[in-house]
Formats: C-alpha cells, sequence, structure tokens
C-alpha cells in the first residue's frame, strides 16, 4: 500500500524509496507520479487512493535529492553532481519499467506537478514511445526574461562558492517573492494552498520545504527552457493525450498564465489532443487544496484517465 516505503535500484546507481497503490479491482491502467521541488511522493496518498478508486495502479518515487530516495552524489538538495536532470529522467525510466513488469500491457500515464511537471515533460519528450498519456500541473515552463536572470545569477553563485550548496538568491526570487504575492497571508507558505492544515503539514515536515541548492536550481532552470523548446516539443507524437492544470490564485505560475501559454504552445505547435483548464481560486498544490476546490479537477483527471484506457483497450495500442 502506498503508506509503505519500497526501494529500487536505479540503473543511475540512486535506491529509489516509491509508493505503490494497487487498483481497487481489475486495473485498467497505471499512473507515474512525479513529485514536486523541495517535497516527495509521500504527499501524494489522497491522490493515489482516488486513482486507485478509479481503476488504476499507482506508483510514486522520490527523485534524486529528495525524500527518502539515497544516491552517493545527490544529499537531500540535489539532483547530482552532473547531469543531474538527466539522471533523474532516467529514474523515472526505471520506475516506468517497473510499473510495466508488474502490469504489463497496461497503459502508462505519467503525471507531474511543479517541478515534476518538468520532468515529466521532457521525460515524455525524450521517450515519447514509452507513455500513452502526459499530464502537467502546476508548472511553469515560461520563465521569460526573469529566468534567464535567474540563469545568469546561479552561474555566478557557482562560480563564487561552488554548486553543492543552498542558493542564497533564489528562495527570495522564488518562494518569498510567492509568499509576497498572497494576500492577508497567515504563513509563508500560504501561496502552497488555501487549506491551512496542509500548510501546517508542509511547515512541519522536515523532508519538505528545504533550501535547494545551486545546482538544483540551474537543473531546474535548464529542464524549463529545454522542455518548453519548439525542437523538444516536436519529438512529441500528434495524438499523445495531454492534460495541463493550474490555477489562477497561483504565483508560481504567474496566476495560471503559465499554464495557459504552455497549452497555447502545444496546440500551436499541432498537438491534437491537448487539455488545458485554470481553475478560478486555487492556488499552487491543486491536488492539496481545500476539498470543495480540489474535488472537480482530481475528478476530471480521473475521467480523463479512464478516456485514454478506454482508447487503449480499443485499440490496442499499449506499450
Amino acid at each position: 500500500m502506498f503508506s509503505t516505503t519500497q526501494h529500487l535500484q536505479s540503473p543511475t546507481g540512486a535506491r529509489l524509496a516509491y509508493r505503490h497503490e494497487p487498483s481497487r479491482g481489475p486495473g485498467t491502467g497505471a499512473v507515474l507520479i512525479s513529485h514536486g521541488l523541495a517535497e516527495y511522493s509521500r504527499r501524494y496518498q489522497a491522490f493515489a487512493e482516488r486513482l486507485a478508486a478509479a481503476g488504476f495502479h499507482v506508483y510514486a518515487h522520490d527523485h534524486r535529492g529528495h525524500g527518502e530516495t539515497t544516491a552517493q552524489d545527490a544529499p537531500i538538495g540535489r539532483f547530482a553532481d552532473r547531469d543531474g536532470f538527466h539522471l533523474a529522467l532516467d529514474d523515472m525510466a526505471a520506475m516506468r519499467a517497473l510499473a510495466i513488469e508488474d502490469h504489463p500491457g497496461s497503459p502508462i500515464i505519467l503525471f507531474g506537478h511543479s517541478m515534476g511537471g518538468l520532468l515529466a515533460l521532457l521525460f515524455a519528450e525524450t521517450h515519447p514511445e514509452l507513455i500513452d498519456g502526459l499530464a502537467v500541473w502546476n508548472s511553469n515552463l515560461n520563465p521569460g526574461v526573469a529566468g534567464r536572470a535567474a540563469q545568469a545569477i546561479l552561474l555566478a553563485e557557482r562560480m563564487l562558492k561552488g554548486s553543492d550548496v543552498p542558493s542564497g538568491i533564489l528562495p527570495e526570487l522564488t518562494f518569498s517573492a510567492w509568499a509576497k504575492k498572497i494576500p492577508h497571508r497567515r504563513t509563508d507558505f500560504d501561496w502552497l494552498s488555501h487549506d491551512a492544515a496542509e500548510v501546517d503539514r508542509y511547515i512541519a515536515d522536515p523532508l519538505c520545504g528545504f533550501d535547494a541548492s545551486v545546482s538544483l536550481w540551474i537543473d531546474v532552470f535548464a529542464m524549463t527552457f529545454a522542455a518548453a523548446s519548439r525542437k523538444a516539443i516536436a519529438r512529441l507524437p500528434v495524438g499523445l493525450p495531454i492534460h495541463l492544470v493550474g490555477g489562477d490564485e497561483d504565483p508560481a505560475t504567474d496566476f495560471g498564465r503559465a499554464v495557459a501559454w504552455l497549452g497555447d504552445r502545444l496546440k500551436m505547435a499541432g498537438l491534437a489532443d491537448v487539455t488545458c483548464l485554470v481553475h478560478r481560486g486555487l492556488r499552487h498544490e491543486t491536488l492539496l487544496e481545500r476539498q470543495d476546490l480540489r474535488e472537480m479537477p482530481i475528478a476530471d483527471f480521473c475521467s480523463w484517465c479512464q478516456r485514454i484506457a478506454l482508447t487503449e483497450r480499443r485499440t490496442g495500442r499499449s506499450k
């Protein structure tokens, strides 16, 4: 069950901590969850249980430098000494192989939240043959000039103090800046959710909210610009179902505008099955919003997954 931590040895050398929620009844497919920055997979238990009730096997692992995953070159806050996000993508491929080994022939849907959405989109562009559906929620792939400035700042920090230490500037430009955009905030993490209990759980969890290293921030911005490039998007199959979600109160995605931008960019590239929804009243963590706010997006996503599974069974296209 999802509450139990299991381990998988990745070809990259990482010992991946992961959680698995089996489908209730005959499984119609598998959903792989890619979590966000400065958090980990255990926080997705309620979502996994909901997907399992809808007929899906669920797998979620802790990325390198996060949660309970261990790797020689990846302490908390860092993907790796070098090639960090490439290694993270290889770890995702290992988890996908595990899901297929457990459930041969199942349609595979890849779900990514925030930083996990950057990884999910890159994975789809790198290994388009390995998934049948892609969901990117609450991710900003359009940081613009500010993103380029952040890259320059990070390169200067790396030159001055190295890459394996926390960035002193990026938290101020991201987490702190987002906090200030929430009026009458109770905590500096209210930008995550309207649900005070969920915000408090995040703050109290020692595996959440840590300071990311210079190298991890460099990886995050490298992924952002690489995944949204026209060349990378052109590698996506035209018919790949893609599900984008954001909230109009989420400062991390420019109040949902970055999500809408990605939807438009994918459609203009010729992708024929793109669902893009920016929900009113939602902040950054759609899955951990108040019950009344998260119910519709999650129910909609379950229906979308079931549509993919039904299509794959009818056509026999699942991998």
